[in-house]
């Protein structure tokens, strides 16, 4: 049953292409059959693997098996149905384009995120990445064939050095997949070049993920980008770095700090560059759209932290990798919907200069309220997605912290004990919590200037919003709030 998780939204974007059936309709339709497929598929404990071919002897497997591949998946299914159903082309020939972009975007999203193959893994990513990049160079906004040339640059050389890690790891451990790659760590094998293999994997995996300092192509890229495609890219492709990483530290498990530990110091001082320096930009950001694409980037930081929170537990802090697994559920969500209602904004009001609205709040209450519950979830307000999954990650980077444990000889240990004994983790923790104000400052911002106050010339041309606006927004907002209550943890 899970091949028919990718070959649905194929099948539907070659009928667009080929066929020209209506696309939004079409997409539909694919989505809403993906939907209640890949919901089955991951509540259901049957549903494990399907095998679709060997490679170098190893079966390529469809699995969900893999320690994330189920909430992975239901984070696809969930912002493929909404980017969809919210979907506003300019014509009908933009509106195949869109559907068949983000039909190939959810293909290769889930086909990386079900794959047991390491390299049926890396080729789904690739092929999710070109729609992205072709849809920002033709749709795009602002200067959208730099930023679409400068997002193919960044993210091709990262995908180069990631193959080369990949095939690295592989080659030395005689495993092309992640089951086959676990028994050989079970049976007391493990890479040579660790050290490399380790910052290879690091490098390519973080580029991906908009890890600081090679983060400068996310917020253009996501800020020029059609609304259905930066809320997939955004907020389910973005993951694949970071699922890539948990799943082979799960794969190495009291090995992986072997693999890891040796670069979890540096990744400590970039991800607070991705929380800080990150998040002052995005204060300082003064159009919307550019403002949520460096929150995404800046949120990134934190889950980066439970990775090396879980690295510094040598595998053995599950409140880490579970804190991490619900924060990229609950941040999916939470920036797709962001996005569907930035464009929504964009429509009514012909603008994203927050300098330029006001008083929208008047004219769309609706609007108001859902950008309100995404905008308080993004800042981690209690009974909300957001929340269970943030606090988790700064609770878990206390896990089993004595002060008599920071004995390691390194100057970020030293710096540790001149703070009375706090260590690396513990000190990158107690500063990416500033990153709580920092969100706050400018998502509230943001929220006054463009709802709050007398009412712009520019939110006077607003209108109702159709139903499919409503649907869509609710869709998402409804999840936002239920994963708040009964957070689903890793299923």
């Amino acid at each position: 049953m899970l091949i028919w998780l990718i070959l649905i939204p194929v099948i539907a974007a070659a009928c667009i292409g080929l066929l020209k059936t209506p696309g939004r309709l079409t997409a539909l339709v694919s989505a809403a059959c993906t939907l209640v497929l890949g919901a089955y598929a991951a509540l259901a404990p049957e549903c494990s693997s399907e095998c679709l071919s060997t490679f170098c002897g190893t079966p390529v497997q469809l699995t969900m098996g893999l320690p994330l591949s189920r909430i992975m998946v239901l984070l696809s299914i969930l912002v493929t149905f909404a980017a969809v159903a919210g979907m506003k082309a300019p014509n009908a020939d933009a509106e195949r384009s869109w559907a068949i972009s983000a039909l190939l975007i959810s293909t290769g999203a889930m086909g990386a995120f079900m794959s047991d193959n390491l390299i049926a893994f890396y080729g789904f990513h690739e092929l999710a990445l070109i729609p992205t990049f072709i849809m920002i160079g033709c749709y795009g906004r602002g200067d959208r064939r730099n930023i679409a040339w400068t997002a193919t640059i960044y993210l091709g050389l990262a995908s180069m050095i990631l193959l080369a890690g990949l095939l690295l790891l592989c080659s030395e451990m005689h495993a092309w997949s992640f089951s086959a790659m676990a028994a050989s760590v079970q049976a007391g094998i493990m890479p040579t070049s660790i050290s490399l293999i380790a910052g290879l994997l690091l490098v390519g995996f973080g580029t991906l993920v908009s890890l600081f300092p090679f983060h400068t192509w996310a917020a253009p890229a996501y800020a020029s980008a059609p609304t259905p495609i930066a809320m997939l890219h955004a907020g389910v492709l973005k993951k694949f770095g970071l699922y890539g990483l948990f799943t082979l530290a799960a794969v190495f498990g009291s090995k992986c700090q072997d693999l890891f530990g040796c670069w979890n110091n540096w990744l400590l001082v970039l991800l607070l560059g991705n929380v800080l320096w990150v998040g002052y930009v995005t204060i300082s950001r003064t159009r919307l759209d550019d403002m949520l694409g460096n929150s995404s980037v800046m949120h990134m930081g934190y889950i980066f932290l439970a990775f090396a929170a879980f690295i510094a537990c040598n595998g053995n802090n599950e409140l880490a990798f579970q804190g991490a697994a619900m924060l990229m559920l609950a941040h999916g969500l939470t920036i797709a919907l962001l996005f569907l209602l930035t464009g929504q904004i964009e429509v009514q009001t012909r603008t994203l200069e927050l300098d330029s609205m006001g008083g929208l709040g008047s004219r769309l209450p609706a609007l108001g309220f859902l950008f309100g519950l995404a905008g308080m979830a993004s800042i981690g307000l209690p009974l909300l997605a957001n929340f269970v999954g943030e606090f988790s990650i700064f609770v878990s980077c206390f896990a089993g912290w004595t002060p008599a444990q920071v004995t390691c000889d390194c100057w970020l240990a030293n710096v540790a004990n001149f703070f009375g004994g706090l260590g690396p983790v513990q000190l990158a923790t107690i500063g990416a919590l500033w990153g709580l104000v920092i969100s706050a400052i400018y998502m509230l911002r943001a929220f006054f200037r463009i709802f709050e106050g007398p009412v712009h010339a520019t939110s006077e041309r607003a209108t109702k919003l159709s139903v499919s606006d409503i649907v869509a927004a609710c869709f998402l907002a409804v999840f936002i709030v239920l994963f708040g209550i009964v957070p689903p943890t890793c299923l």
